[in-house]
């Protein structure tokens, strides 16, 4: 076969191709550089790969290497006269302080471990069965968590709940009722418990070992009678009929092999001048409107934990993570909701409210 191949945009593809091949493989780097505080240690200035190493109790060539990938990337700063690396302001908001509100090497974390999962997610593409979210390494949950913590605490307290109706955080306040859904390691829960004394929370995920995390989390932070966290899913936490007055649910429904079964059953829980805040991805709702960054990193994890995960439930149908509003929307109405409004977004998220 002839093929009519045009230089210009070889070269550019193959420049693209480079440049993802190299994040690809620094992404482990980065995992590295967070567990061994390679970059926390740098944060006091410039420093030699030999000093580096004496720090953090790591060896010098290892260390020299890794420096040097860093700073081919991007990652940190290189002085070719003195042959010191050191870290800018930005660079050290985004790479030191997992209490932030960005935390990169969180991210990269979820990444390296849900690409662990790549023979099993290539079964899954020739069979069309499920792979659930138990299935995945330990590094998928506790990088999910160190991920996603930051943004919700960054919005979550001070912009998503005060966007919702006058009345929610009101009664938050006052004392409310709250059922977190799908809620992982408990951030989200123990974030709003921490913000709203008065108020009652209940955590439910379907993954028994972040339940656990999840237990440990409100021990920690002194909340054990006022948080509970138990092992459900969607379709049927909580007892039968109107009880909570805030339904949570954090980039969870579109895990779900049954969201309409799950918007149904929030529907019932909540009480008749209750709300659901649904916090998304951020999307469009064409897939030509997600050709971008964002939605490459969303569709890219879809593809080995949302989809495979929603697939391995009851109902077996998957939103994926670039559902956009529209059929967020629609389910919102055939569960039963009468209201549905877009109250808020970040360049990673969009919350929306349902109430009955």
């Amino acid at each position: 076969m002839t093929m009519a191949i045009n230089e210009e945009s070889l070269t550019q593809f193959l420049g693209r191709f480079v440049a993802d091949l190299g994040a690809t493989v620094a992404a482990g780097n980065v995992v590295i550089g967070d567990r061994l505080g390679l970059y926390r240690a740098m944060m006091a200035g410039p420093v030699s790969p030999e000093e580096l190493a004496s720090r953090t109790g790591t060896a010098r060539r290892y260390v020299e290497e890794w420096l040097r990938g860093q700073a081919a990337g991007g990652y940190v700063e290189y002085n070719a006269e003195t042959g010191q690396y050191w870290l800018t302001e930005e660079q050290s908001f985004v790479l030191t302080d997992p209490e932030g509100p960005v935390f990169a090497p969180g991210a990269f974390e979820l990444a390296v471990g849900a690409l662990r999962a790549q023979d099993r997610i290539i079964e899954a593409f020739r069979t069309g069965d499920g792979v659930g979210w138990h299935e995945h390494h330990t590094d998928v949950f506790t990088g999910c968590e160190r991920a996603f913590k930051p943004w919700y605490r960054g919005s979550l307290i001070d912009a998503w709940l005060p966007a919702l109706n006058d009345d929610v955080v009101q009664k938050l306040k006052a004392g409310a009722l709250v059922a977190d859904v799908g809620c992982g390691h408990g951030a989200s829960t123990v974030m709003m418990a921490e913000a709203f004394p008065n108020s009652t929370f209940r955590g439910v995920d379907g993954h028994p070992a972040s339940i656990d995390q999840a237990r440990e989390r409100a021990k920690d932070n002194d909340l054990d009678g006022r948080v509970t966290f138990d092992v459900a899913v969607a379709q049927d936490f909580g007892k039968l009929g109107p009880e909570f007055d805030l339904v949570t649910t954090f980039d969870s429904l579109h895990d779900m092999g049954d969201p309409l079964g799950a918007a149904r059953h929030i529907r019932e829980s909540l009480t008749p001048d209750g709300t659901w805040m649904i916090v998304e991805p951020y999307a469009g709702d064409e897939v030509s409107d997600n050709l971008n960054p964002v939605g490459r990193v969303y569709y890219s994890f879809s593809s080995f934990l949302c989809v495979p995960n929603a697939l391995s439930q009851e109902g077996g149908y998957s939103l994926g993570a670039q559902a956009g509003e529209r059929p967020i929307h629609s389910l919102v109405l055939d569960a039963g909701f009468t209201r549905f409004r877009r109250v808020a977004e970040t360049p990673f998220n969009i919350v929306y409210e349902a109430r009955p």
